[in-house]
């Protein structure tokens, strides 16, 4: 389980950062918001996977509810998801 919320955390990361740096400017600057509806879904689902996750990952480690709180803080947080990862998921060879 681990493993999945590694690459899904990475994934919503990305999908977090290209809302934000490309879909956004393109439907504000340039008036052209389908890129902004397709990696909006894609974030949004990406989004719910990766709380539950979260909660269920925080089984695995034993994370506190501290810990907990900060991992999912980190959805939110542009480039949070990579510093949680380094932070607080075992590195895996």
């Amino acid at each position: 389980m681990i493993k999945t919320f590694k690459i899904i955390s990475i994934l919503e990361g990305i999908s977090l950062l290209l809302i934000l740096f490309i879909t956004m400017p393109l439907k504000y600057i340039f008036d052209y918001g389908q890129p902004n509806q397709i990696i909006g879904m894609a974030h949004g689902i990406l989004f719910l996977v990766y709380i539950v996750l979260a909660i269920i990952v925080k089984t695995e480690l034993k994370w506190n509810f501290k810990t907990l709180l900060i991992v999912l803080a980190c959805s939110v947080i542009p480039f949070g998801t990579f510093w949680m990862d380094k932070k607080y998921l075992p590195r895996t060879t």
